[in-house]
Formats: C-alpha cells, sequence, structure tokens
C-alpha cells in the first residue's frame, strides 16, 4: 500500500515519489517516497506527532553538502519552504532567521543592519544546515554566532536548543538527523555596515581565486584529518590538509563518469556533466583508497550521503 495513503492531515504538501535531483545543488538523486512542505511550525510538529515512528524523516535544505543516492530516500523527506525564511533583527546583535534562509542572504541582511556574519557570505546552503554541520570558514564557524534554536523532534515536540544542547565540533554538531530546525538566533559583533559588506566581497573574491565556484559542488568533500584544531587549522608538526593529501596521491582532476576533483581545488568535487550518484560518492571511495593506500591516512567524508543506491 502507498505510503502517502497512510500520513496524517497536513495543511502544507505531501508530494509521493517526488524527485528530489532538481531540488540537490548537485543535480543528482532519486525520489523522495513522500516529500512533505509544511505550511508553517505547528503543521510540521502535528504531522511528526502523529507520524507513525517506524516511518523514517529526513529533513533537507538546498543539499549543498548532501549526496542523494540514485534510489532515491525511503519514508517522508522534509523540507521548509519560503514561509521558513523569515529575517528579524534584534537587540544587541541578535538577529532571528527562518531556517530556510540561505547562508549569503542573512550575511546580506545582517550586514546592512551592521552586524558582522561575513563568514555566511561564501558559505552555500540554508541556515539550517548550516546549524546542523556548525559551517564556518576563515577560523569563523556557527557554533561562535549560535544563540539558540527552535526545533521540531520526530516525537512532534517543539523544542528550544542552547549551544549546550548542540554538541558543535569541527564540523558537525549532535543534532539527531530527524530534528527538523525551524528558526534561530544568531549574535554577531557590531560594526559598520561598509566595513561589513567589503569584507564579504574581498571573501567572495579569495574564494573564486581559489575554488571552483561556477561549479556544480558541495565544497570541501572531505574533513581534514585528525592535527587540526577546532578551528581547521594544522598543528605545528603535520600540515594535513585533505587537498595536499589528495593532491600528491595524484588525483587532482580524477574522474568517474560525470564526477571529477576539481583540477583547481582537489578537494572539491564537482558534477562535471551528467553525473549520478553513484559516480560521486564511488569517487569519493575511491579517493580515500588512494591516499590510505599513498599516505596511510584514512580521510573522513564531509559530505553527507543518505538514500538507497
Amino acid at each position: 500500500m502507498s505510503l502517502i495513503n497512510n500520513l496524517p492531515s497536513v495543511e502544507g504538501r505531501l508530494v509521493e515519489n517526488r524527485a528530489l535531483d532538481s531540488l540537490s545543488w548537485l543535480r543528482v538523486g532519486g525520489p523522495a517516497e513522500v516529500l512533505f512542505t509544511p505550511a508553517h511550525m505547528a503543521d510540521l510538529a502535528a504531522f511528526m506527532k502523529a507520524l507513525p515512528p517506524e516511518i523514517p524523516v529526513l529533513p533537507i535544505g538546498v543539499c549543498s553538502n548532501l549526496i542523494i543516492r540514485d534510489g532515491g530516500v525511503k519514508g517522508v523527506v522534509v523540507r521548509l519552504g519560503p514561509k521558513f525564511n523569515g529575517f528579524e533583527l534584534l537587540k544587541g546583535g541578535e538577529i532571528r532567521v527562518g531556517a530556510s534562509a540561505l547562508d549569503a542572504q542573512v550575511a546580506k541582511k545582517a550586514a546592512e543592519a551592521g552586524i558582522d556574519l561575513a563568514f555566511l557570505r561564501t558559505i552555500p546552503g540554508s541556515i539550517g544546515g548550516a546549524i546542523k554541520m556548525n559551517a564556518g570558514c576563515y577560523g569563523s564557524y556557527v557554533a561562535d554566532v549560535f544563540v539558540r534554536a527552535t526545533a521540531i523532534t520526530r516525537a512532534g515536540k517543539i523544542v528550544t536548543l542552547k549551544p549546550e544542547d548542540m554538541g558543535f565540533g569541527y564540523r558537525e554538531s549532535a543534532l539527531p538527523d530527524d530534528t527538523t530546525i525551524t528558526q534561530a538566533i544568531l549574535r554577531g559583533p557590531l560594526g559598520i555596515p561598509a566595513e561589513i559588506e567589503a569584507k564579504m566581497e574581498a571573501a567572495l573574491k579569495s574564494r573564486a581565486a581559489s575554488q571552483p565556484v561556477k561549479e556544480r559542488s558541495c565544497g570541501s568533500t572531505f574533513r581534514n584529518p585528525a592535527g587540526f584544531s577546532s578551528t581547521g587549522e594544522a598543528d605545528d608538526v603535520h600540515d594535513l590538509k585533505a587537498w595536499k593529501l589528495i593532491d600528491e596521491a595524484g588525483l587532482r582532476g580524477a574522474r568517474l563518469g560525470g564526477a571529477q576533483m576539481s583540477e583547481m581545488h582537489p578537494n572539491f568535487m564537482i558534477n562535471a556533466g551528467g553525473a549520478t550518484a553513484a559516480d560521486l560518492e564511488g569517487l569519493g571511495e575511491m579517493v580515500r583508497e588512494k591516499v590510505r593506500a599513498k599516505h596511510g591516512i584514512e580521510l573522513a567524508w564531509e559530505i553527507r550521503r543518505v538514500g538507497d543506491g
């Protein structure tokens, strides 16, 4: 029997066998068994509360750090729509943002208000995902500006998450995969709007000079290995940059089907045209195997992989 016929009623939208490749940053992946776009937070909470516990749930954003496998995703995929992308200026350098708001837009709106969240400007994706993975660059991370978030648990409970609840680490958090962040409050240093905007422009130029920004990529494919601090800086003994290990293994520009390790930055995997999720994941595993053989070091994926192969 079709799953959608056994789901709780909603105010939002339920779509059966919704293709996810068009929603994926890398433009790959099979369908969601059911895609749920809630109308508002109460709609999502009520649905989760009534949903049988054996049905898996996966919240997604714009999938800028995600490979959705070709077989698709069983259960319910939750995707927050435009009603969850609000922006509200608070006091003391704080802003309230909806989880579906894009990182870059939040950085720009914050700058207009004289709040420095410039590091978000160059990070692709939405705020919900940025919190989930403690996204960061140039020495700044979401954990540094996170005040609290509102989320819906798999059981349908609306909860407030404080920093001590998040378990932030280097490019990760302890947030359960089936918990959906709906909004967050962030606090950045106060500054002069023009100076913050200039800082963002400089970061964009720096990124364009070293990363394949015009290609379909999820950013860093692998985490920097152990030996790095929580900010990603190398210790004074081993310069263990993932891109360097990949390069030294002769994998700059390596290809598998339509997937390629970028010639410009070998730790960026791109859809060079017509790639499948299997191409991308297979290339990543090939890179891990060859780096292991060359250096005796196990690279850990930074990009999440979900669904059936």
